[in-house]
């Protein structure tokens, strides 16, 4: 096996698969990448059991010769010691193996040698129906999944709730997660008739926000019984599907309301953002929320060693009953308020105690609902 390469292409490349690999790894081989050299392209990979990332790097890029494969040929090498020479490397690299797995890597007058492993002992990678897929825009997918992942569950109690709900069904795609205070919801029409659906972890979730922020336009979608594929021009994330069944979010959300009110979302981020310096983690992050006169909203909190603030904003618009008071957690709610993009968005209350439901006025593709902090 021989290969040169740019050491750029080549260093981002083992530095964006070497990230999840774990020298803790069940299986030794795992500690590893392997690295197949084809005539056509250079392929990375690698793995901790659970995900795992392919790149693909081609001949040329935007016109230029990246990498020459002299000699196809694969081999599986310590993922920690890969990376920290690579990085360490000038200019380009002239990477070699000899029948016995040993390994030279050669950049200017710098030559490093390391043993590698018998890519034959590395893990197959999931096998994926390639024929049924859902194709996505990718900026719409990592949107959606933005505005839904920071609403997982920590807690490990109940694995399901830890990671991103995907449905597919009638032709479009529902991203949900809650951790049973609180839920984020979107939603987009896609090109795809497909009914199904899966958990997808939320440090996956991340990995691929990641690794597909600079890619190509579109992102494929393949899902099997246990995996889930994220396929773009040059890269491949593979994702263990979590096992369980996920809450119908469908019947958290309230139908029927008490009060409904329009406000402009900054002006009401900026007033949460202020009240929260006076809340407390211990105490919930709880803030107040209290409707005056039917046309004003007045914020609150305080701290028992901090002091206290309110203020009172203008709504744009109110329905139902004009007045309520409700707790709730202010971190909560900034987190929704910064997901959702439009300039007004709609509040609706059904009482004190229960969820409130938020909405961006003029688009119904994403939602959020918090529950109330008790007093």
């Amino acid at each position: 096996m021989e290969f040169i390469i740019n050491h750029t292409a080549f260093k981002n490349a083992v530095l964006e698969v070497g990230k999840i690999v774990s020298e803790k790894a069940t299986l030794p081989i795992l500690s590893g990448i392997k690295i197949i050299a084809e005539k056509d392209n250079l392929t990375i990979i690698g793995s901790n059991s659970d995900l795992v990332i392919e790149k693909i790097i081609p001949t040329f890029s935007n016109g230029s010769k990246v990498v020459e494969v002299l000699q196809p040929g694969s081999i599986v090498i310590s993922a920690k010691y890969l990376s920290e020479i690579v990085k360490k490397l000038p200019n380009e690299i002239h990477f070699t193996v000899n029948e016995n797995n040993r390994v030279t890597i050669q950049s200017d007058e710098i030559s490093s040698r390391l043993n590698g492993f018998s890519a034959s002992e590395y893990p197959n990678l999931p096998l994926m129906d390639d024929t049924q897929y859902i194709p996505m825009a990718r900026k719409v997918l990592i949107e959606m999944l933005k505005q839904t992942v920071f609403a997982v569950s920590k807690n490990e109690t109940r694995p399901v709730l830890t990671g991103v709900y995907f449905h597919f069904s009638k032709g479009e795609l529902t991203c949900a997660a809650t951790n049973s205070i609180r839920l984020a919801l979107s939603k987009r029409v896609i090109n795809a008739r497909v009914n199904c659906s899966c958990i997808v972890p939320s440090n996956v979730i991340n990995e691929l926000s990641k690794l597909m922020n600079n890619t190509s336009e579109t992102i494929d979608l393949f899902i099997s019984d246990h995996y889930i594929m994220f396929k773009s021009t040059m890269s491949k994330l593979y994702s263990r599907i979590l096992v369980g069944t996920y809450p119908h979010i469908l019947r958290l959300i309230p139908q029927e309301f008490q009060t409904t009110i329009t406000m402009e979302r900054k002006q009401l981020l900026n007033g949460i953002d202020r009240a929260t310096l006076f809340s407390s983690v211990t105490n919930n992050n709880k803030i107040y929320l209290e409707l005056k006169e039917g046309s004003k909203i007045k914020i609150r909190s305080h701290g028992t060693e901090l002091g206290e603030i309110e203020e009172t904003q203008y709504l744009k618009g109110i329905e139902g009953e004009q007045e309520l008071s409700i707790a709730v957690d202010g971190g909560y709610l900034i987190e929704a308020l910064k997901a959702l993009k439009e300039d007004e968005i709609s509040l609706s209350f059904s009482g004190p105690m229960r969820p409130i439901l938020l909405k961006p006025i003029g688009s119904d593709n994403q939602l959020h609902l918090i529950s109330p902090v008790r007093t």
